[in-house]
C-alpha cells in the first residue's frame, strides 16, 4: 500500500501540469452544464493564444441577429466636413409652410447629415449632455439649389429634404457661401438616389432585429400622432420609396385638383366674400352698385374741396402725401364710414390726390377707348364751333355712367377756374392735369407725346365751353 501511494505521489510530481489542466477544464464543463440554457456568452475556451472563439448561440433571437449582421453592411461611420457660422431659417416642416425667421446657427456637415447648433460644437457638446439635441437633417435624396424668390437678402440657397423640411442657408461674404453650398452639393451626389442611405438602413435594421414591441410600439405611436397624409407618405417611404419622378406627379394631380376645386370669383363675390372696391372698378360696376350714375365718392371729394379748397394755391396740381392718400383709398375700398371733415384728412391736397388717384386706376377711362379717336378727329377740325358741336354731339353719346360723371366733374373744375385769382390754376393748367388721367388711347405706343398735346386740348375746350357742351342746367 504505502508503494502503491509513493508511485501515485511520484505521478504527481513528474506531471503537475496536466493534472491542473483537467481541473480547470472539469470546473469550466460543470459551470457550462449548470448554467447551459441561460447564456452561452461565459464558455469560451482559449484555443489559441489571443485568438477567441465565439460560442454558438442556441437561442433564436441571438440566431437571428446573427443572420442581420450578415445581411445588412454595417453603417458608415459618420465624419464631419465642414462646419462654421450660416444664417438659418426653416420655411417647411414636413410640407407645411412656417414663417421664416432667420438665425445665426453653428453648422455641422458630415458624410450624411447636417447638424445645426446654436453655438461653437464645443459649447453644443455640453449642451447635449443636458438634453439639448441639434435639429439633423438627413441629406438623403435632398435637392439644394439657388433661391431668389424666398428672400430679399443676398447669397441664399435652399436645400429641401425627402421629407418635405425646407431650409435657406445665407452668408454675405461670397467665398464662404460658395463654399458651402458646393461642399453640400457635392455631400449629396455622393449619396444615393433612394431609401437604402444609411439612415433608412438604420431604421430598418432597429425594426426587424427588435423582438420586444417597444421599438414598433414607438413607431406605430409617431405613425398615429401624424396627420392622415403624413402618415401615408412615411409609411410609403418605409415600404416603397417613391422616386422624384412620381413626387412630382403627385405634386402635379394635386395642385390640378386644387385649381379645379377652387371657386370662381363670381362665385365668391355672389357669396359676399369679395366685394367689388371702389378704386380699380369699372365705372359702371361702381355706378351700379351704388343705383346711381355718379360715384359717391367722387362726390364727396368734389364737396369737400369746393367748402375748404378752392381758395389754396396750386389745388389739384400741388401732390397730396402719399401715405396718408393710400389709407383713404383703403378705408373707402373696404366700405368703411367716411368723412372728409375729419382731422385725418385735413389737407386738402390728399383728398384731390385721391380723386385724381380714382380716376387713374379705373380700368377703362372716363372718356371710353372707343371713343378716343372720335374725340382727337374733332379737336383737330379747324373751325371752332365744328370741333364744339361734335365734342357735345360724342358727350351725349356716351353711357349714362360716363357723361354724368364728366357733367359734374367739369362743373367742378369751372369753379376752380373761377377762383384762379387765388389757387392760381388756369384752364390750360388744369387742362394739363386732368387731359392724360381722363383720356388716353388703349394703345398708345409711339404716339404718346401727339396724344398728350390732344388730350391736353379737349380738356381745356371742355372746361372752356362747359355751358355750350353740357347745358346750363344743374350738375
Amino acid at each position: 500500500m504505502k508503494r502503491s501511494t509513493n508511485s501515485d505521489a511520484s505521478m504527481e510530481t513528474q506531471n503537475p501540469t496536466h493534472q491542473g489542466t483537467g481541473a480547470v477544464q472539469m470546473r469550466i464543463k460543470n459551470t457550462n452544464s449548470h448554467h447551459d440554457r441561460l447564456s452561452q456568452t461565459k464558455s469560451m475556451i482559449l484555443t489559441d493564444v489571443g485568438k477567441v472563439t465565439e460560442p454558438i448561440s442556441r437561442h433564436r433571437r441571438n440566431h437571428s441577429q446573427h443572420v442581420l449582421k450578415d445581411i445588412i453592411p454595417p453603417l458608415e461611420q459618420l465624419m464631419v466636413e465642414k462646419e462654421g457660422y450660416l444664417q438659418k431659417a426653416k420655411i417647411a416642416d414636413g410640407g407645411k409652410k412656417l414663417r421664416k425667421n432667420w438665425s445665426t446657427s453653428w453648422i455641422v456637415l458630415s458624410n450624411q447629415k447636417i447638424e445645426f447648433y446654436k453655438e461653437s460644437k464645443q459649447q453644443a457638446l455640453s449642451n447635449m449632455k443636458t438634453g439639448h439635441k441639434p435639429e439633423s437633417v438627413d441629406l438623403c435624396g435632398a435637392h439644394i439649389e439657388w433661391t431668389k424668390e424666398k428672400s430679399s437678402r443676398k447669397n441664399v440657397f435652399q436645400i429641401t429634404t425627402a421629407s418635405g423640411n425646407e431650409f435657406l442657408l445665407q452668408s454675405d461674404i461670397d467665398f464662404i457661401i460658395l463654399d458651402w453650398f458646393q461642399a453640400i452639393k457635392n455631400t449629396i451626389d455622393r449619396m444615393p438616389k433612394n431609401p437604402s442611405c444609411p439612415s433608412r438602413k438604420l431604421e430598418l435594421f432597429q425594426i426587424q432585429r427588435s423582438s420586444s414591441t417597444e421599438l414598433l410600439n414607438h413607431y406605430d405611436s409617431d405613425i398615429k400622432e401624424q396627420k392622415p397624409e403624413h402618415r401615408k407618405s412615411l409609411m410609403f417611404r418605409l415600404h416603397h420609396s417613391a422616386s422624384d419622378t412620381s413626387d412630382k406627379n403627385r405634386v402635379k394631380s394635386r395642385l390640378k385638383k386644387f385649381i379645379t376645386r377652387r371657386p370662381s370669383l363670381k362665385t365668391l363675390q355672389e357669396k359676399g366674400l369679395i366685394k367689388d372696391q371702389i378704386f380699380g372698378s369699372h365705372l359702371h360696376t361702381v355706378c351700379e352698385c351704388e343705383n346711381s350714375t355718379v360715384p359717391w365718392f367722387v362726390k364727396q371729394c368734389i364737396e369737400a374741396v369746393e367748402k375748404r379748397g378752392l381758395d389754396v394755391d396750386g389745388i389739384y396740381r400741388v401732390s397730396g402725401n402719399l401715405a396718408t392718400i393710400q389709407k383713404l383709398r383703403f378705408i373707402v375700398n373696404q366700405e368703411e364710414k367716411l368723412n372728409l371733415d375729419d382731422s385725418q384728412w385735413e389737407d386738402i391736397h390728399v383728398v384731390t390726390g385721391a380723386l385724381k388717384m380714382f380716376f387713374r386706376e379705373l380700368p377703362e377711362p372716363l372718356f371710353p377707348y372707343s371713343f378716343f379717336e372720335q374725340f382727337v378727329e374733332a379737336i383737330k377740325k379747324p373751325d371752332n364751333n365744328a370741333r364744339i358741336e361734335t365734342i357735345k354731339y360724342l358727350v351725349q353719346k356716351l353711357p349714362p355712367p360716363n357723361r354724368d360723371t364728366m357733367k359734374v366733374l367739369f362743373g367742378h373744375l369751372t369753379r376752380v377756374v373761377a377762383g384762379a385769382s387765388k389757387n392760381l390754376m388756369s384752364t390750360q393748367s388744369l387742362g394739363i392735369v386732368f387731359g392724360p388721367t381722363l383720356l388716353r388711347a388703349e394703345n398708345e405706343a409711339g404716339n404718346m407725346a401727339i396724344h398728350m398735346v390732344y388730350q391736353n386740348q379737349i380738356a381745356e375746350l371742355m372746361l372752356s365751353k362747359y355751358s355750350e357742351i353740357f347745358g346750363s342746367g344743374e350738375d
